[in-house]
């Protein structure tokens, strides 16, 4: 389950932890615990820093007791207040606890005890302290094995635990003014007046090879005027507002993702001005290529410099050299990065691991559709040798065998099997269920090429080199021409979900089609085949498209990729029909989706169930489902684009606004959208959309079928730019 706002609460699998959890996340530092505030070493818990967790053991007793849970209460993603009573000796409770904690660089945590009764006490407050320093990885899978000798050192109110691991050495320290420390924790005494308060604080403090990471909310400094509040502030003050809306539980679902993407923000600590996104919390709070760049891409109305800073970010990391153990290739664009000890994709001790097959045109779409919204043009120009190095490693590591098409295949038995956004090592089947072998061109990522091609074709249009338009306009049409010939089945009506190792059509019906319609690579006369498939009982549930057939030898409506259903990835397939025209399915598959939201209280999980709408009255949760997850927390927002068909194109002075806005959800007003520099209100109802703020040069087109476009939101899929 989620809360409204603020820190994530969420239930987990009963085999693996009994009671709900609650999690915090600032930037590279998360924690998760029960509900009482407390964390155990036994289950996926503890105070994470790094992709290392710091703290495994963490609990409070109070007289030797047990403080019994009565409710969390939290409004921000890197807070929260646990509140408990402490269980009495005779007939009632007579004192309440509360933790306030911030995570950030570390933790602190405020302690309050409250003296209900009319008469003082002294109580004994014990908290008990452990670290095993276990990988992030470890902890997740439930595999934490002896790391290593943890050494401990207690002295006065100061417990410091450290690890060393070969050369490098771990530790964190954790004091209370006033407190006795000892090699298991912290002891405190409170002296309680009659109706009176007890106060503490405890901070806890990561250290790294020796030296001390500085928390950023520090003893006796005001919580609200750290670095993390007052950037959560700024970006609510800056990114658009719902101001006007009939619907409640639309509201409501917009409201969550604007706060979860804020949540997920990380800030580039050498370039701090930075902002990307994190894959999702808890688990996921790095950089991941794939998924950060269709998260910024999807979350443009809301704020274009998480799409920026997601691809300076990458950019800076970008593929220079041939190495097999991180399958790092020139050009290449990351698939992961961690901060941990252990990386169990990347050999030799690396952080960073490149093996997948979509990031690396996608830079190059993001890039262009960046550049549409008119944001920082000096910022995107000097990213451009970064797009051109990533469209390189198409074609030269990409395209491993001269084919036209870009294939995957792990370099070292630790890498991904699968390399696309179906990355389970089942992900990818044959209608029969068979696994389909590698190398393995997928049909999407081809289509993330063609619209690269696009793209990089519009780029030197506006430069006004011809010379290079007529060159990408070529590898656009003849990979387009060469798709639809190899890839699409006539007997069957649909695409293949790629070519195997043999160049066998990998013939399974499956959601990765319906991104050819996104892009804009499948032919006119096959969309609507595509579009009947994809809203067949077979694939539509109600609730959504699952990625997988139900009449597919691989069908499971509870596996991670083979018949469950994704928001992001029906995001992309809602907005792909509306591009081809087909209104009615585009709305059919975005209203299920928010439909979803609003029976998860507002925030879209991960993945979930893939089960019929008539089996059960709500979605079916998965129970290992990511939550908040950056796509999709920015899925809604990209519905709600998809059914305005908003698409911006201000180095050409023009917007298309022509929506197609179902009347369940009545009026809608949205400002301070930005747009060319310019803060923009949107207005639409059943009469009229109104759109202001514009500059004056900007001309607003009202057509249903946009024309062109740079990037694949909307761009008519037959037209390229002619050089002329």
């Amino acid at each position: 389950m989620t809360d409204d706002v603020g820190a994530v609460i969420q239930e987990t699998e009963p085999a693996v932890l009994t009671e709900a959890t609650v999690t915090l996340v600032e930037g590279p530092t998360f924690c998760v615990s029960g509900t009482s505030g407390d964390m155990e070493a036994e289950v996926p818990q503890g105070l994470f820093f790094r992709d290392m967790r710091i703290l495994s053991d963490w609990q409070i007793r109070v007289d030797g007791r047990r403080p019994h849970h009565l409710t969390v209460l939290s409004k921000d993603p890197y807070s929260t207040t646990f509140v408990s009573r402490v269980p009495p000796n005779g007939s009632q409770s007579e004192v309440l606890l509360e933790r306030r904690r911030y995570v950030g660089e570390g933790m602190r945590e405020d302690l309050r005890l409250r003296n209900l009764s009319a008469r003082p006490m002294t109580v004994a407050v014990s908290l008990r302290v452990g670290a095993d320093f276990a990988d992030l990885f470890a902890v997740k899978e439930s595999r934490v094995r002896g790391v290593g000798k943890v050494r401990a050192t207690a002295t006065g109110d100061t417990l410091e635990l450290v690890l060393r691991s070969g050369d490098s050495v771990r530790g964190v320290r954790v004091a209370s003014s006033g407190a006795t420390a000892r090699p298991d924790g912290l002891d405190l005494l409170a002296e309680l007046p009659a109706r009176g308060e007890w106060h503490a604080t405890v901070l806890v403090c990561p250290s790294i090879d020796g030296e001390e990471v500085s928390g950023v909310f520090p003893p006796g400094a005001e919580p609200g005027e750290a670095g993390p509040a007052r950037r959560l502030r700024a970006w609510r003050e800056s990114v658009p507002r719902v101001t006007d809306i009939e619907d409640p539980e639309l509201h409501r679902t917009l409201q969550r993702s604007m706060e979860d993407l804020g949540a997920l923000r990380i800030f580039d600590p050498q370039h701090p001005e930075r902002t990307a996104i994190a894959a999702g919390a808890p688990w996921f709070m790095a950089l991941f290529g794939r998924d950060s760049l269709l998260s910024s891409y999807m979350a443009l109305p809301l704020d274009q410099n998480l799409a920026l800073g997601t691809l300076q970010t990458l950019a800076r990391d970008q593929g220079s050299k041939v190495d097999p153990d991180t399958e790092e290739q020139p050009g290449r664009i990351l698939h992961e990065t961690r901060f941990g000890l252990n990386f169990p994709l990347a050999r030799s001790g690396s952080s960073v691991y490149y093996g997948t097959a979509d990031a690396t045109p996608l830079f190059v779409v993001v890039l262009g559709e960046l550049s549409r919204w008119g944001i920082a043009p000096d910022a995107v120009e000097a990213l451009l040798p970064h797009a051109d190095r990533a469209l390189q490693w198409i074609e030269e590591y990409g395209d491993r065998d001269g084919d036209g098409f870009v294939e995957y295949q792990r370099m070292t038995g630790s890498g991904l099997v699968n390399q696309g956004w179906k990355d389970s090592y089942d992900g990818i089947n044959f209608a029969d269920g068979s696994l389909a072998e590698p190398p393995i061109a997928l049909c999407e990522v081809q289509s993330y090429v063609y619209a690269a091609y696009v793209v990089r074709s519009h780029f030197a249009h506006e430069a006004g080199d011809f010379k290079a338009v007529e060159h990408w306009t070529q590898r656009a049409a003849a990979l387009k021409e060469a798709f639809n010939e190899r890839f699409w089945l006539p007997e069957r009506g649909w695409y293949a979900v790629g070519l195997d190792r043999d160049k066998r059509p990998i013939d399974a019906l499956a959601s990765n089609m319906g991104h050819c319609l996104w892009t804009g690579i499948a032919d006119r006369d096959k969309a609507e085949q595509v579009a009947e498939r994809l809203l067949s009982p077979e694939m539509f549930t109600g609730w959504g498209v699952r990625t997988l057939a139900s009449t597919m030898g691989a069908y499971n409506p509870m596996s991670y990729h083979n018949g469950s259903i994704w928001p992001h990835d029906n995001a992309l397939i809602a907005t792909g029909l509306m591009r081809y025209g087909f209104v009615e399915q585009a709305q059919q598959v975005a209203t299920a989706i928010l439909d979803t939201a609003e029976a998860f209280g507002g925030r879209l999980p991960e993945l979930f169930c893939g089960f019929d709408r008539s089996d059960y009255d709500a979605p079916l949760p998965y129970p290992t489902s990511c939550s908040p997850q950056a796509w999709a927390a920015a899925s809604p927002v990209q519905l709600v684009r998809a059914l305005l068909r908003i698409d911006p194109w201000m180095s050409h002075g023009q917007i298309w606004v022509a929506p197609a806005w179902p009347a369940r959800y009545g009026r809608l007003q949205i400002h301070n959208i930005s747009l060319a520099g310019r803060s923009v209100d949107l207005e639409v109802d059943s009469e009229s959309t109104r759109l202001t703020g514009l500059p004056d040069d900007i001309e607003i087109v009202r057509q249903s079928r946009r024309p062109l476009s740079a990037a694949p939101n909307h761009h008519a899929p037959d037209q390229l730019p002619t050089g002329e």
